[in-house]
């Protein structure tokens, strides 16, 4: 696994600073007065070419590298990442041409994002097995078509929150990354090395992404990136539930409590102002600690300045996520303590979004003066 992961990480390095030399002239750049900008200057936001070629470029050397001795021993007819690719190309082809044109309307996006669920479906029948509670899985097995709406919603709606969270250099990728790792772990404690492949080579070639994206910001991932992250671990994830039982669904529920209860929070708090949830705002969670907690920064070159604060907002971030890793990966079989944990960081998350709001966190996170 490890040769897989090498050159999945290698082509990923070495397409995405391809790309990104190529795309400054194909790429239409983003508005400078678009609320979601946080940079200086146009920057490619095609990153998520380079995650799917390392990702590809990898899963397609695997026979040849199992014939040389390079390889474990995966079962590639299990695998069946065609399947997967197949599942993946509607919604990561909209997401190249919105980061090429940025003309694709939010409707199509989400059409392309549920046609993929519905490949998903139709081609890996990934579904939602169970809830993790005796008391309703007798009643959630005798009803499947939940469970099927259940997961074509976790297909189609994840890409976006994966979306929403690529908002500063670092963040989104950090959040893939970690997460992937993590299914890899628990998908090998229950010998499905299959899975383990896919989660590992999608975590290497987003480290090679990482490389131009953190702490620089050389290339974004885009919406092709965030969702082929999304597309992809929401298919590792059901898949894993569905394989095996041991696993509790609350797993890679409280893996990806963060970007999943950003997209529910946001969709609340603009409905509550009137607003439609496709509009494009900047108060997001790392919008926020961006001005609040990593603004002091004092540079003569504005771009510069920027770019720094930018760099300090991601790791504010990446330390709450740890919170909810951590326990995800300790306690994977036990329902109730995965959900505990989600409640607790849906409460930690308003009470850390009101306090940036009201400036409270300032005071804390501020330097003390002699």
């Amino acid at each position: 696994m490890i040769s897989l992961a090498l050159l999945a990480f290698l082509v990923s390095l070495v397409v995405t600073l391809g790309v990104r030399r190529l795309a400054r002239r194909l790429h239409a750049p983003y508005a400078y007065d678009a609320p979601q900008r946080f940079h200086v200057g146009h920057v490619p936001r095609l990153g998520g070419i380079g995650l799917l070629a390392g990702w590809l470029a990898a899963l397609a050397a695997l026979p040849l590298l199992q014939r040389t001795g390079m390889a474990g021993n995966i079962d590639t007819t299990r695998l069946a990442w065609p399947l997967w690719l197949l599942a993946v190309l509607p919604a990561f082809a909209g997401g190249v041409l919105e980061d090429l044109t940025q003309r694709l309307a939010v409707r199509w996006r989400l059409l392309l994002t549920l046609a993929s669920g519905l490949l998903a479906w139709g081609l890996l029948g990934t579904a939602v097995p169970r809830l993790g509670f005796a008391v309703i899985d007798g009643w959630w097995s005798a009803w499947p078509w939940l469970g099927v709406a259940l997961g074509m919603l976790a297909v189609a709606g994840l890409p976006h929150a994966f979306n929403i969270i690529d908002g500063v250099n670092g963040l989104a990728g950090a959040v893939a990354l970690v997460v992937c790792l993590a299914l890899a772990h628990v998908a090998l404690q229950v010998g499905d090395r299959e899975l383990a492949t896919v989660a590992v080579v999608l975590a290497a070639a987003t480290a090679g992404f990482l490389v131009w994206n953190y702490p620089r910001g050389l290339v974004f991932a885009g919406d092709a990136g965030a969702y082929l992250w999304g597309l992809v671990i929401a298919l590792l994830s059901l898949l894993l539930v569905q394989r095996h039982p041991a696993v509790s669904p609350w797993f890679p529920m409280l893996l990806l409590i963060y970007p999943v209860w950003e997209t529910v929070f946001s969709i609340y708090r603009k409905l509550a102002r009137g607003d439609s949830p496709g509009m494009a705002d900047a108060l997001h969670l790392h919008q926020l600690v961006y001005r609040r907690l990593a603004r002091s920064v004092l540079h003569e070159d504005e771009a510069e300045a920027m770019l720094q604060r930018n760099s300090r907002t991601a790791p504010y971030l990446w330390s709450f996520i740890a919170l909810t890793v951590t326990p995800a990966v300790l306690f994977w079989r036990y329902s109730g303590v995965l959900l505990g944990f989600c409640l607790l960081f849906a409460v930690s998350y308003v009470a850390a979004y009101v306090g940036l709001v009201r400036f409270k966190a300032q005071r804390v996170f501020r330097r003390s003066r002699p």
